[in-house]
Order: C-alpha cells, then structure tokens, then sequence
C-alpha cells in the first residue's frame, strides 16, 4: 500500500541554491518515488511511496540530493495524514491573525523537550512558540521594529534543525497534495 507523503525542503531557490522544479520531480522520481508533484518554488514536494518509515526517506532524499545538486538540503518528510492532523488541531485557535502577526509551522528534524513552559519567547520578543508536537512547533511571529523575526530561535533554543511555512501555505500544501491522489 502507498501513502502519501509531503517532504518540506529547506534552502531550495534561496541565494544561489536554484532548483527548477521539473528538475526536483525528476531527482525525486530518480529514488523511485511515485506520483511526484511540487507545489510553489519554495522546496514543496509530494509523492507516494510503499516506504512506511519517514526517517528513511529524509535521509535517502538528502543523500540523494545533496549528490545531484552539490548543496545540503535539509528534509522534512511527513504523511499528508500527519499534517492534516497538525493543521485540524488548530494550533493557533483564538490567536489573532493580522499585520503585525504571522502564524508558522517549523517542522523538526529532531523531537523537541517534552515539558517547555509556554508562552516561550525569543529575547527580542519576536518569536512567540504557543504549541508544540513531538517535531513540530507552533509560533506567532511578531513584527518587531518594522520587521520580522529571522533569527531561527527554535533552532537555537532547542539545537534542532527546522524549516518552517505559514499555517495558511501549509493548509494549500496539503489541498494541493490531496489532489493528486
């Protein structure tokens, strides 16, 4: 049986680290991955696979990539099930939405402590972390002297490797995935 599963890349199409998306297909394809798909040039992409350990796809794809293209790319592999698990948990219910806010989703490459106080927040106040599962984190970023927070303070804080997307980029992920099934 397949399931499907959405990787989220990071430091695809960020400075000079440039990946065509049909390119992307094809070195997926490569792994024997089925059905690929990508979803906007941000390092999105889904596929089907027999293969029913996450852990061992990540590091296939990394290992794969990193030969095809010449750059480390960090991947994070989760079951569309998984995410739409994340996102029908409403992570940010009651939290308020508006320009001076975002709400992110930072996928792990490790699982986080099991008893962070929240609210946690970054020293400069931009990062806000309200929630969290065994490898994913839920923050409200806030606008912060005109700008947003980059400092990657999960990743700090916690020495795991993340790449993150906004909660509504997430919710058109997995629509775009499901409908490829």
């Amino acid at each position: 049986m397949k399931t499907k599963y959405i990787a989220f890349l990071r430091g695809i199409n960020v400075g000079s680290h440039k990946v065509k998306m049909d390119q992307l297909r094809t070195l997926f394809g490569q792994l024997g991955l089925e059905n690929v798909h990508t979803f906007i040039q941000t390092g999105n992409v889904f596929f089907d696979s027999s293969k029913n350990d996450p852990a061992v796809l990540e590091k296939r794809i990394e290992e794969h990539l990193l030969a095809a293209l010449g750059f480390e790319v960090k991947t994070f592999v989760r079951t569309a099930g998984e995410i739409e698990s994340i996102l029908k948990s409403t992570p940010f219910n009651g939290i308020e939405l508006n320009s001076k806010t975002r709400h992110v989703i930072m996928f792990t490459s490790d699982p986080l402590p099991k008893n962070i106080k929240l609210p946690l927040f970054s020293p400069k106040g931009g990062y806000e972390l309200i929630g969290y599962t065994k490898k994913e984190a839920f923050a409200v970023i806030h606008l912060v002297n005109g700008k947003y927070d980059s400092s990657n303070f999960i990743e700090k804080e916690f020495k795991v490797s993340t790449t993150s997307r906004f909660y509504h980029t997430t919710e058109k992920i997995l629509a775009a995935a499901k409908a490829t099934s």
